[in-house]
């Protein structure tokens, strides 16, 4: 018998870094039912035995801290008052230990991100202030940047700031740069997921299944990708009116002379002036010039072709936007100032110039829908400029939804759009009974104009 539940444990933790010869055989049978019972979901059976082994052998075996945190959660989710406190502070401790005990299987920045979670979660139960939880993000974030990654939390950070600065508790500076520290590290992960997504995506369009194991990958970076587009929509709302130009334009003019030879404070100043459309004040001229000449930079030389855009001088702008491109080295960032350009274009109604950059943009960073859905607008509004008959200008509306398709499949946080999108562009398009009566079902229309493409008659 012994026999066979250490085999079974040895099958069950294979891979995990355990010393059965320095434990005994009841710690390893507990183990074993426990993280048994644990998968069978019943948390309550599991508790004793969990806690034997907890108490007992700590370092024994990472399943402690795992199964542990799902133990513990289902506890504080069925259980009131003071018994609910304890095993919230249980938690806490737990990833404490796991910190200690499994230091280089724990990063810092995500359980300590976790730990202000829980205590922000359950605030009112711990009696925890906005100051208090604030400050325990905002550690947590400096103590390991790179792995506070949980959008959730960003989002709790970023909101604990504003709720300080409405309180008259953080200066507006503070606030700004907390929004753009939160933005810029939105960014970084979703330039990760989105490199790593767009690898699987160019595998399907080369023609190549994708493995059980990259599917499963596939979905986790969609759901982490859809994650942070839902926080970067609620940062911006959280932020609201307090980025305005009324409360912009002075902050930055009173600190101008103490920053102008500080390239970040002065890329975040015209990066918030550009966001929030206050490009038409001179102070905008002036950041971004002393930004350019103190770092001539992808970003510093569109801010300059947004000054020549608005002074109408399309030409000089986009040579500027072209530098701007070619100073960037990183593809992703790149795709982005490619769609910045073509929605500039786009807005112009430059149809055609605008879908040289939207494809540009889709050739670096292919799982961002967007510029595809941006592609099938441009196709819908010209469709009465676009063909020779009633017909084949309603068929670019074909074409539109085609494009709209795209930005549904590669793009996890467009699925909704492009399928809005595709339903009102199919409408638009010649009904059944229409291809019926033109008796061209299954022919190729040429589409004219700027478009310059052919659409099959369903």
């Amino acid at each position: 018998m012994k026999t066979k539940i250490t085999l079974l444990f040895t099958l069950l933790f294979i891979g995990l870094n355990v010393s059965f010869a320095q434990q005994d055989e009841e710690s390893m049978t507990k183990l074993s039912i426990f993280h048994e019972y644990v998968k069978a979901k019943n948390y309550d059976a599991a508790y004793q035995p969990w806690m034997d082994v907890r108490n007992k052998a700590p370092k024994f075996n990472i399943a402690i801290y795992a199964d542990g945190d799902k133990i513990l959660h289902h506890k504080i989710d069925n259980s009131t008052g003071t018994e609910k406190v304890g095993f919230i502070n249980d938690l806490l401790k737990l990833w404490e230990q796991r910190a200690v005990n499994f230091a280089s299987r724990t990063k810092k920045g995500e359980y300590a991100a976790k730990a202000c979670q829980l205590m922000y979660d359950y605030r009112k139960e711990l009696g925890k202030t906005k100051e208090e939880l604030y400050e325990c993000f905002d550690a947590a974030y400096n103590l390991d940047k790179a792995t506070f990654t949980n959008p959730k939390s960003l989002y709790t950070y970023f909101s604990l700031m504003v709720d300080l600065f409405d309180a008259g508790k953080k200066p507006a500076q503070d606030l700004f740069n907390k929004y753009d520290d939160v933005v810029e590290k939105k960014e970084e992960e979703v330039k990760n997921y989105s490199e790593k997504l767009n690898k699987l995506i160019a595998k399907e369009d080369a023609g190549t299944d994708l493995t059980k194991k990259e599917k499963s990958y596939k979905k986790f970076y969609e759901s982490y990708l859809k994650a942070y587009d839902q926080i970067s929509g609620s940062v911006d709302q959280k932020l609201g009116d307090r980025a305005n130009c009324e409360n912009l334009i002075p902050l930055y003019k009173r600190d101008f002379e103490e920053n102008k030879n500080n390239a970040l404070w002065l890329q975040r100043a015209a990066g918030k002036m550009s966001e929030k459309e206050c490009t038409d004040d001179p102070l905008f001229f002036e950041l971004v010039n002393a930004y350019h000449e103190l770092s001539p930079s992808a970003n510093s030389a569109y801010y300059l072709g947004i000054l020549k855009d608005k002074e109408n001088k399309s030409s000089e702008a986009i040579a500027f936007y072209e530098q701007a491109i070619s100073l960037e080295t990183d593809d992703f960032k790149k795709a982005k100032l490619y769609n910045r350009i073509a929605l500039k274009l786009k807005k112009r109604k430059s149809y055609s110039k605008a879908r040289n950059y939207f494809r540009q943009a889709l050739k670096l960073n292919p799982s961002n829908g967007r510029p595809h859905l941006s592609i099938a607008a441009m196709y819908a509004a010209s469709a009465k400029n676009c063909g020779d008959s009633n017909f084949n200008k309603r068929a670019v509306y074909w074409l539109a939804a085609n494009e709209a398709r795209k930005a549904g499949r590669v793009d996890p946080t467009q699925k909704k759009n492009a399928a809005k999108s595709v339903a009102s562009y199919v409408a638009k398009a010649p009904t059944k009974a229409e291809i019926f009566t033109a008796a061209n079902s299954g022919q190729t229309i040429e589409i004219k104009c700027w478009i310059g493409l052919s659409v099959k008659v369903p």
